[in-house]
């Protein structure tokens, strides 16, 4: 019977090995303990099952089936895992080579931008001025109004014994207005001409440039900046620096929108906007979810610096910086981005406007200014929000602050009512609206961290959305105030682009489609590649040659009453000198002669404002002895009248200068219609020129051409029949 069961047992042995052997295989266990331990449990069964005298033999040949089995599973798990590895696709060396190549090629194509539109703008400035065949003081009279004003403060800190002189000199310039001594560097915002100053002086280029070529120079440079900076906001949004380079084109093909480099280079938008646009590429960058640490980081800095750099440059900043704030905040309320994130942007916000007040020498503006308001109120209701939940006598306290706060800020801030007190009557519509807008399709799932291609789920982006609530608020500006349409075109060029040219926005349309018939990701990658591709073709082939041919023609300028005027008060006019005039001719006067005026195209401060409109009354329907005692009280020796304005001829009527004094002095009338003139003086302008008293006592012309008439204020009133 023994040697019958003998075989027996050596079978249920070998089906035990069998089945040990196939369960270390799938978890490719190591030949050890684990292994070890299994033995002895088989090892006990074969004992139990052949008895005592066939143990030796069976566990013996279990022992050598079990380490063939351990051998084998171990030279198969290699096997399985080169099998992994070698799955279809691209090796990491591949793939690593592929994003550099990528990035490589997109920011040389960003820089290359950049570049061609810096030598874009200065050839056809050169042609539009024939500027290098001009004089000095021809290349002078190309700057109007305050542009000149600004390029006077640029020479006059060049021609400064030292930089530190020039800055005092400015800081306490009593040689620009008449009877008024004030702070050029705070009231016109003249830190672009302190960088542009030390910049000419420290780098030595007295003896190869001249100051009027590095000064546009600059202004041209940073509009290609400008340009990169959009080119690479566009880029991140999409994925793709075809977007960029759409964004560049059509950038440049509205270029009568999106900025106004060709009517004002020294203008404080021309330096500052460049810097936004710095700072909306790196913010971009920074709201991503799909961000490591060390680049966080460094958008964050970035953020911070063109921030800051911005509200130096422009006096106006703190507001678009109010616009960009809202969009943050609706941002935050929707749930789209990380509430640290946002709050860490309010913060460079809150220290931007510390650091511009104080070297700003304590400039007001900023402290009353919406984007301080704002941000305040936002980081105090999360300070209430926090402590409001605890219930304590202090979270009371906190919220009657919260009451008071709300009632004394500007109106503008009322809207924030909803996120300071709880409220959830409303929220199952905000939802419905969400998921209608495609800004959140779980329904009360968490967001995803990553969205894919294939989710259709771009709302979840929260750089996309803030795009999306930027452009939109300044549109909504730009539909108030026409003027400022340059600020909301080139936003609208780079949103456009990111549209169709990104491919999520395609996967998320044919979602929205329900579009089955085609592979859905098969198709968004072809379109977001054909669409830009076919567009940018048709803008080559429509635009390119009007450009070029742009480039190509000599436009004519040619102002010879100015250069004559300019002359005249050069050669004639007592040093000690106050002119009176249009502020805009004004801010000529003082570049081209550098003697002193009675006003200035600045509309910052409530005297100069004041000034300009007292000044302008020379054409209205006003007395000549209403004006000799404005201009008398100004100190103004001589007065220049613009032919141009007097005799002005406007589509509109209404809108022209004269129209607007009319209706402001009350000298026209208009009811149901029909326009009502009355009053006993003639236009003063006009009547000047006639040569008769009274104009002749207290006004004598001593200069004249076709633009303008030059006329000497009496100091002793000599009344002529």
């Amino acid at each position: 019977m023994r040697e019958r069961s003998r075989p027996r047992g050596r079978r249920e042995a070998g089906a035990s090995g069998s089945s040990a052997g196939r369960v270390a295989s799938p978890r490719r266990e190591r030949c050890g303990a684990p292994a070890a331990g299994g033995g002895r449990r088989l090892a006990m069964e074969e004992e139990h099952s052949l008895g005592r005298s066939g143990l030796q033999e069976g566990a013996a040949d279990l022992r050598q089936r079990k380490k063939q089995s351990c051998t084998g599973s171990d030279k198969m798990a290699p096997e399985e895992g080169n099998k992994e590895n070698s799955k279809p696709g691209r090796s990491p060396k591949y793939v690593a080579v592929q994003r550099f190549a990528k990035l490589f090629f997109g920011c040389l194509a960003a820089v290359t931008s950049g570049m061609m539109y810096s030598v874009y703008l200065s050839t056809y400035h050169e042609r539009k001025f024939w500027f290098s065949s001009r004089q000095e003081l021809e290349r002078e009279i190309t700057f109007q109004g305050d542009s000149a004003i600004y390029y006077s403060f640029y020479k006059e800190l060049l021609k400064a014994p030292s930089f530190e002189r020039g800055v005092y000199e400015l800081t306490h310039n009593n040689k620009t207005i008449s009877l008024k001594t004030i702070n050029a560097v705070q009231q016109m915002t003249l830190y672009p001409e302190l960088i542009a100053s030390v910049l000419y002086q420290a780098s030595g280029s007295e003896e190869v440039i001249e100051p009027v070529y590095f000064y546009i120079g600059i202004v041209f440079g940073l509009q290609g900046i400008y340009v990169t900076a959009l080119f690479v906001t566009s880029w991140v949004m999409s994925g793709t620096w075809l977007a960029g380079m759409l964004t560049v084109a059509w950038f440049i093909i509205n270029r009568t929108d999106t900025t106004r480099i060709d009517y004002s280079i020294p203008s404080r938008e021309n330096w500052a906007l460049p810097y936004f646009a710095c700072q909306v590429a790196a913010l971009t960058a920074y709201l991503k979810k799909t961000l490591n640490s060390s680049a966080e980081k460094f958008c964050y800095l970035l953020v911070s610096a063109s921030t800051y750099t911005f509200m130096m440059m422009w006096e106006y900043s703190h507001y678009l910086l109010f616009v960009q704030a809202v969009s943050l905040f609706l941002l935050d309320s929707f749930a789209l981005a990380q509430t640290e994130k946002v709050h860490e942007v309010y913060k460079i916000y809150l220290f931007s406007l510390f650091l511009g007040y104080l070297l700003q020498f304590e400039n007001s503006a900023l402290l009353v200014s919406p984007l301080l308001s704002l941000v305040a109120a936002l980081m105090l209701s999360k300070c209430l929000q926090m402590n409001m939940k605890k219930g304590t006598l202090m979270s009371r306290l906190l919220k009657l602050m919260y009451i008071y706060l709300v009632l004394t800020i500007t109106v503008t801030l009322n809207f924030l009512l909803k996120m300071l007190v709880p409220h959830k009557e409303n929220e199952h519509l905000l939802k419905f609206i969400e998921v209608k807008l495609g800004l959140n399709t779980t329904n009360g799932e968490p967001l995803k961290e990553t969205v894919k291609l294939e989710d259709g789920r771009i709302g979840e982006r929260p750089e996309i959305v803030y795009h999306v609530i930027h452009t939109v608020l300044l549109g909504c500006l730009a539909m108030c105030l026409e003027g400022m349409k340059y600020l909301w075109t080139p936003y609208v060029c780079m949103l456009a682009a990111f549209g169709v040219c990104s491919p999520e926005l395609w996967m998320t349309l044919f979602k929205w489609l329900r579009l089955k018939a085609v592979h859905p990701i098969l198709l968004a990658l072809i379109l977001s590649m054909a669409v830009p591709t076919i567009i940018g073709f048709s803008l080559w082939k429509e635009f390119f040659p009007r450009i070029m041919t742009e480039l190509s023609e000599l436009q004519e300028f040619y102002d010879p009453d100015t250069v004559e005027l300019m002359t005249w008060i050069k050669r004639q006019a007592p040093v000690a000198a106050v002119f009176a005039g249009s502020p805009q001719l004004m801010g000529v006067i003082k570049l081209c002669t550098g003697w002193m005026v009675s006003s200035l195209p600045l509309y910052n401060d409530d005297d100069l404002l004041k000034r300009n409109e007292n000044i302008y009354q020379i054409y209205s329907k006003r007395s000549a002895e209403d004006i000799y005692k404005i201009l008398t009280s100004y100190k103004a020796n001589f007065l220049v009248i613009e032919d141009s304005i007097c005799n002005e001829v406007g589509p509109v009527r209404g809108c022209r200068v004269k129209d607007l004094l009319d209706i402001a002095n009350g000298h026209v009338v208009c009811e149901e219609g029909d326009s009502y003139a009355y009053s006993k003086h003639g236009r003063f302008c006009h009547e000047i020129k006639m040569n008769y008293s009274p104009y002749v006592n207290y006004f004598t012309r001593v200069y004249w051409n076709r633009s303008y008439f030059v006329y000497k204020i009496n100091t002793v009133i000599s009344f002529q029949s």
